[in-house]
């Protein structure tokens, strides 16, 4: 099983990152470069990269495997501002390079929201960013997420995601699955395997190459995108679990990013991580019916 979560970046960059993955059992991982919400941005140490990628090659980690997560800034969708819009563009570019300079292959892009414009105009906008974005000769694939049709976000159906794909030059393009957006968009997901006969039929599974797997906090069709802890949610643990081992998406990332677990019931500071033991229980195929004590407890 290739399985890991979102990991930090900010000790020690990759190296930090690839640290923190073995802490959790994990033999993948995915990072932001920087904080999602905004441009800040440290030089890439040439150091810390080479000493990651031979840390990982100790402990069985693919550089394949390590996916980079675009900042939630980026909106290529609405280009009511135009400056807001070439920023999106220039920055997404800035990202790839960083991602090139450590050899990650591939960075999830959100689609984006058109916001007050339609769909199509949207996805329109969508497709001239990507290509002025994407090369066949880049480095590192653009992967879109699917995502969960919260407020004007675009890329909630196959229809959408296919629609992009097409109006793209480059084939250099790939998608990124999320378990909780495809629930929340309206997939049954106790039906996995009908959606990715669909998904074949429209569009290719070669075409994944990355599968976040989180719970959902909302019942199906929901539009809410709310990740929820692995078996404490409407998809539950069973379904998960066989979607992490469909076999074909044995060679996909699956990267978990469900939330932190909080101090008490009545803090909702989020503090500690829960993904070596959602490691654990996926591994094992069974649930952990006290998973978030055991959390808690292993971080006092």
């Amino acid at each position: 099983m290739i399985i890991g979560s979102h990991v930090h970046f900010n000790n020690e960059q990759l190296l930090g990152s690839t640290k923190e993955a073995i802490s959790y059992g994990a033999n993948a991982f995915m990072i932001y470069t920087g904080a999602p919400q905004n441009t800040i941005r440290s030089e890439i140490s040439k150091k810390w990269t080479s000493d990651a990628i031979e840390l990982m090659k100790q402990n069985n980690i693919e550089l394949n495997n390590v996916i980079c997560h675009a900042p939630y800034i980026i909106n290529l969708a609405n280009k009511e501002k135009i400056d807001a819009w070439n920023f999106s563009i220039s920055f997404l570019k800035k990202e790839i390079s960083r991602c090139e300079e450590m050899g990650i292959k591939y960075i999830v892009l959100h689609p984006g929201s058109s916001v007050k414009l339609t769909t199509e105009e949207g996805i329109n906008n969508i497709i001239e960013a990507l290509n002025f974005v994407i090369d066949d000769n880049d480095k590192c694939m653009v992967i879109l997420e699917t995502m969960a049709g919260k407020g004007s976000e675009c890329g909630k159906t196959l229809e959408e995601i296919k629609t992009i794909l097409d109006g793209v030059k480059s084939n250099n393009i790939g998608i990124c699955l999320d378990t909780c957006h495809l629930n929340d968009s309206g997939v049954d997901m106790n039906h996995f395997d009908d959606y990715l006969d669909n998904f074949d039929k429209i569009i290719g599974v070669n075409k994944i190459k990355c599968v976040h797997v989180n719970d959902s906090k909302n019942p199906l069709a929901s539009h809410k995108d709310r990740h929820e802890n692995i078996g404490l949610g409407h998809i539950g643990f069973e379904t998960l679990l066989k979607i992490v081992n469909n076999t074909r998406l044995k060679n996909v990332p699956k990267i978990l990013e469900t939330p932190y677990v909080s101090k008490s019931d009545n803090d909702k500071e989020l503090s500690y991580p829960p993904y070596k033991f959602e490691i654990d229980m996926l591994k094992k195929g069974k649930f952990n019916n006290n998973l978030i004590a055991d959390i808690r407890d292993y971080y006092k």
